[in-house]
């Protein structure tokens, strides 16, 4: 099948506008052939992955300077986080080389018209798109709150063709976009108490390990924060690849009710913790903020950490978008975590800074974490509650 193109991208594809909206247009095109797509279709705002240098390397550094040698953004585009604090990152034991090839990376970005944050949550920082809206983002967390939450529309697209997309406005309409995609294919009966950003990082573990890749309805939830449906988005994300849940009277896609029933109840989430939680784990890395920290989340640390003081032998990562960190410096939460010798970090997490080898066992609130703690760094893990794992910070 090939894909029918308007006047405008043809002008991109036959280099009218420059190398890079031409690869960018070439791109886009074959992923379109490969999945039937029939056209290209307008996206409001592009969310790129691939940031930090310790997942790039020079291959793709490279790749990034070339496109941004004449590349240009058409739609508002942000990026997920990086390595490192891009302002504070010598206090966090970041070394000088890393910092140096960090900034190249986030500066290729910058001449290509990317807006700088680094952040895994692009909907609390304004990059916030509208119910049936049409977007390409590519963190997979992002995505999933997109599709399920905001009712938004995208795949979850790789780092090549989100910036892709941000280049020439345009995605081919395939998988997400198209609403026969988007219909629930198995029903999940919660019968549990759900308290917290850690129970829902273990529900989505649950669900995703059970359904695979297959659409859930979710049912029996009463009562659910935007930060525990962040927490919920990036562990089903990463655990089943799943980019788009129904949670009944929470969010506001509309789909049939599928009449495959499975229940979830207080034990298979106890037996999910029980997997995250390593033998004789000891813990001297304590993160929270994966997926990157809300104010509220920051406020409420802030109090629990006011006066008190940080265990030696500890580090405290807090990790957030930089207008985030910028709005708690304002409010006075920025120094009330640093004076307890925790860290407010700003552009990174703890699943992308280059950590390996640094420390021995981590404990956080997110599932997700958990699990690039253990695959990427060989860290051994504990999911505990914010308020355990502030606890144990000061124990």
């Amino acid at each position: 099948m090939v894909l029918q193109l308007a006047p405008e991208e043809k002008k991109m594809l036959n280099g009218e506008y420059g190398k890079a909206a031409q690869k960018s247009m070439e791109i886009i095109i074959a992923l379109g052939e490969i999945y039937g797509a029939k056209r290209l279709i307008p996206v409001s705002s592009v969310q790129i992955a691939g940031v930090s240098y310790d997942n790039l390397g020079e291959a793709g550094l490279e790749y990034l300077s070339e496109m941004a040698e004449d590349g240009q953004t058409r739609v508002l585009t942000t990026l997920n986080p990086a390595g490192m604090d891009m302002v504070e990152w010598k206090k966090h034991g970041i070394s000088r080389d890393f910092a140096k090839n960090q900034q190249r990376v986030v500066d290729a970005f910058e001449r290509m018209g990317v807006v700088t944050t680094c952040t895994c949550t692009p909907y609390l920082i304004g990059n916030l798109p509208h119910y049936g809206e049409h977007i390409a983002w590519a963190e997979s967390s992002a995505v999933c709150f997109a599709n399920s939450v905001i009712g938004a529309y995208t795949n979850r697209e790789g780092g090549p063709s989100a910036l892709a997309a941000a280049l020439t406005g345009v995605t081919a309409e395939y998988g997400f976009h198209l609403d026969e995609n988007r219909v629930a294919q198995v029903k999940y009966e919660i019968q549990a108490e759900l308290k917290g950003t850690n129970d829902f990082g273990l529900l989505g573990q649950v669900i995703g390990n059970r359904t695979g890749k297959a659409i859930p309805y979710i049912t029996g939830v009463k009562k659910v924060t935007t930060e525990e449906l962040k927490s919920f988005s990036a562990s089903i994300a990463t655990y089943g690849g799943i980019a788009i849940f129904h949670m009944e009277g929470i969010t506001p896609n509309r789909t049939t009710v599928p009449e495959k029933t499975e229940v979830v109840t207080k034990k298979d989430l106890r037996r999910a913790k029980t997997e995250l939680d390593d033998d004789e784990a000891e813990i001297d890395f304590i993160s929270v903020g994966c997926p990157h920290a809300s104010i509220k989340e920051i406020a409420e640390i802030a109090n629990m950490l006011k006066g008190k003081t940080v265990a030696e032998g500890k580090t405290v990562w807090i990790t957030t978008a930089k207008p985030t960190k910028d709005l708690a410096i304002k409010m006075g939460y920025y120094d009330q975590i640093e004076q307890a010798g925790a860290y407010l970090v700003a552009d990174a997490c703890c699943a992308v800074a280059p950590l390996k080898g640094r420390f021995k066992g981590l404990m956080t609130d997110s599932a997700k974490a958990c699990f690039y703690a253990r695959g990427k760094n060989k860290f051994k893990t504990e999911i505990r509650t914010v308020e355990e794992c502030i606890r144990e910070a000061l124990s």
